[in-house]
């Protein structure tokens, strides 16, 4: 409970921190951020500046057929670099996909990495550059700080509204042999430098939108009721949370409108910014598990998880969704805990079905035999270790059901 953490909530949604939590030392990881319309220019500057002149410009073949690889390639060379681009990838990006980056790196004698693209794309170039200054097998690397060398210069603009890949110290990559996806962190995986052109977002597949939407809103909710909270993400996590409430609809309903581009551009960052610090919790533990066998949309996987997750964490602290009922501006803010948090749950399933995610894990191609597999996974995830709410094996089993 947030309780735990020294930290009184407030009927508003805000907490006072008291004198035990005022002692407490706090570190808080972040890029160098540009925001704005037109600011993909400042990425070729940025390069530069890092000491870059033949970057590895990562992306993917969806990518290859809008404006802005020519366009960044455009600038890059414009400060007289000579970028090489790679778009070998596919969603989720597998390990074997990693090592053929690292190859490319190599070969063409690259210095910088600049990823343009989506969480894959940003998490498949942060293989890369463990790879290029460790060596070895990515997989070498699952874990917390297993990395032990820096990485080369990276700078990174994401094209998708969710991921948080462009601002968090988390890589995941598929373990294709195993089928299902590894976790690493570690601080050095924070990118340098950040630039979000709210642009880039206009050219999303309706279904894309969808997707990373909804996995910003799983960052936003799990990072505010993680065991590794503070007061340095909580704002982050609930200004998230109310964005994506009040936009993602929106920008499918108007694909062209900057404004809500723009709104869920800052959703993603900050929502990124808080579960880059605070960590998450069992539905991306659980997630992680699912995307790795089926090879599905991360995002889709969390949206069908996130609210039967919500109710299993509010059976031990209901008063942590008090302030997420009040990002979602949901009338039962102001009932019981117990309430809120059960308003809460179906608000998210209210979303899920508005834009179009399945209500169940069956409608992705979960059977019920692949569940004991899937839970033992989700217990050895990373994410699991900061869930408010511990659980066994047969705890997570139950809940795996529950969202069939």
């Amino acid at each position: 409970m947030h309780t735990d953490h020294a930290a009184v909530m407030l009927g508003t949604g805000t907490r006072v921190s008291d004198p035990a939590s005022r002692r407490r030392v706090l570190k808080f990881q972040a890029p160098e951020i540009v925001f704005g319309e037109h600011s993909m220019i400042e990425a070729a500057y940025s390069v530069g500046r890092l000491g870059g002149r033949r970057p590895l410009l990562v992306t993917d073949a969806g990518l290859l057929s809008t404006p802005w690889v020519d366009e960044l390639a455009g600038h890059l060379r414009s400060q007289g670099l000579a970028p090489h681009i790679w778009s070998g990838l596919t969603p989720n990006p597998k390990d074997h996909e990693v090592a053929a980056g690292h190859r490319a790196y190599r070969e063409n004698g690259c210095d910088v990495l600049i990823a343009l693209g989506g969480g894959s794309v940003i998490d498949a170039a942060k293989g890369i550059a463990i790879l290029a200054a460790n060596g070895g097998d990515i997989l070498d690397y699952e874990g917390i700080d297993r990395a032990d060398l820096p990485i080369p210069p990276l700078v990174v603009l994401p094209s998708t509204a969710g991921s948080g890949a462009d601002v968090s110290q988390f890589c995941v990559v598929t373990d294709t042999a195993r089928r299902t996806k590894i976790t690493i962190i570690g601080r050095s995986l924070v990118p340098d430098v950040t630039v979000v052109d709210p642009r880039l977002l206009t050219t999303m597949p309706t279904e894309l939108a969808a997707a990373t939407g909804l996995d910003a809103l799983t960052h936003g909710i799990e990072a505010f009721v993680s065991l590794g909270h503070n007061e340095l993400t909580d704002h982050h996590a609930l200004r998230s949370v109310a964005l994506v409430t009040r936009n993602l609809l929106r920008t499918m309903e108007e694909p062209a409108s900057i404004l809500h581009r723009t709104a869920m551009a800052q959703a993603a960052l900050e929502a990124g910014m808080a579960f880059s610090n605070a960590i998450l919790g069992a539905a991306h533990a659980m997630s992680h598990q699912v995307g790795g066998m089926l090879d599905l949309p991360h995002g889709v996987v969390n949206g069908v998880l996130l609210p039967h997750v919500v109710r299993f964490n509010a059976v031990v602290d209901p008063e942590s969704f008090v302030p997420v009922a009040v990002a979602m501006d949901l009338p039962e803010q102001t009932a019981a805990p117990v309430e809120a948090a059960a308003a809460v749950a179906r608000r998210i399933e209210r979303l899920c079905a508005d834009v179009g995610i399945p209500s169940g894990l069956a409608a992705l191609g979960v059977l019920d035999a692949d569940v004991p597999r899937l839970a033992a996974g989700a217990l050895q995830d990373a994410c699991m270790s900061t869930n408010p709410r511990a659980a066994d094996a047969a705890e997570i089993e139950a809940l795996f059901r529950a969202a069939m």
